[in-house]
């Protein structure tokens, strides 16, 4: 099954043994991850090119108190060339069309973001059900994911509710992510646990089996507002969950990190890890993002000093 074509998870009932037995090693997890940059290394045009691909797996996000029309036209104009014309000549990728995996906006600046996206084929992902806390009222959220996908947003970033975690009630979150990925209809439903206020990677680990068995399309580590963000222990701890999710099911479920990944440094770290404990087969932006809203700008410096020889300074990669 490759990734262009692969099936959309539809979710399986609710299996609480599963949940019960699920077993992280702490120390063993940490371990994996502190070597992880150590023992592989990605230089000149391999990492030139890694980093091409990280940039097709950036959700371009903007989720700000001040974000105007005005600031998602820009970065949606970035999102359709997200490298200085320059640098395209000096890689010769003009014929690539290269573009970011989406942009993500709140529902308010969902009509912005299309507009200034029609004619490409990149979509708009709207967060929604009270992000980033998600606690407001149910009948609230599940309306929010009604009208961002009637505003025309094709991918849904929710985010659950954490006491449903921190007390163990499995049902109850079970539940509320079938009903969410309902109201979705056909958009992708990629579901924020807010890892950094789940207390254990072992309450990770249930929340993510229980997220893909209620239909999540992706589990995402992080809304980007919480004190910890994406950790590769954390990451480490998903992907597995996600490994075993196909080898139950035979349905490929995506990942999003997403918060405090600044750097190209970082990016190469992630799509190691998935290489290594997913395959190439989710080396594509159908089953892997970056949520970014930073990223791009080290990305595409690291890609001028690559084809000159010399840092440029970060205010010379505009945002538009």
């Amino acid at each position: 099954m490759s990734a262009a074509n692969h099936k959309r998870n539809p979710g399986i009932p609710l299996d609480l043994g599963w949940v019960r037995a699920t077993t992280v090693n702490l120390s063993a997890t940490q371990r994996r991850t502190q070597t992880l940059g150590s023992r592989r290394s990605v230089k000149k045009d391999w990492q030139a090119a890694w980093l091409l691909r990280a940039i097709t797996m950036i959700d371009l996000t903007t989720l700000a108190g001040d974000d105007t029309p005005g600031k998602v036209t820009r970065m949606c104009a970035k999102a359709r060339q997200p490298l200085r014309q320059d640098i395209i000549d000096d890689l010769d990728i003009g014929g690539i069309g290269l573009t970011v995996g989406a942009v993500c906006v709140y529902h308010q600046r969902v009509q912005n973001a299309l507009a200034a996206l029609r004619g490409s084929s990149i979509p708009v992902a709207a967060v929604s059900t009270g992000f980033p806390a998600g606690l407001s009222p149910f009948a609230q959220r599940i309306e929010e994911i009604h009208q961002s996908v009637e505003a025309g947003a094709q991918e849904i970033d929710i985010v659950i509710s954490r006491e449903h975690v921190l007390r163990g009630n499995w049902r109850a979150l079970y539940d509320e992510v079938c009903e969410m990925r309902r109201a979705g209809g056909d958009a992708h439903i990629k579901t924020i646990l807010a890892t950094g206020e789940l207390g254990t990677l072992w309450n990770v680990a249930k929340a993510s089996k229980v997220c893909m068995m209620a239909g999540a399309d992706f589990i995402k580590t992080s809304t980007g507002k919480e004190p910890v963000n994406a950790t590769l222990d954390v990451g480490l701890t998903m992907v597995r969950e996600i490994r075993a999710y196909e080898a139950l099911t035979g349905y490929r479920i995506g990942f999003k990190p997403a918060g405090g990944i600044r750097s190209a440094k970082d990016a190469l770290s992630w799509l190691i890890l998935i290489k290594e404990e997913l395959g190439d087969a989710w080396l594509n932006n159908r089953l892997f993002r970056f949520g970014a809203s930073g990223l791009l700008t080290d990305i595409e410096r690291q890609l001028s000093h690559h084809v000159t020889g010399r840092y440029a300074a970060s205010h010379h990669m505009p945002m538009a």
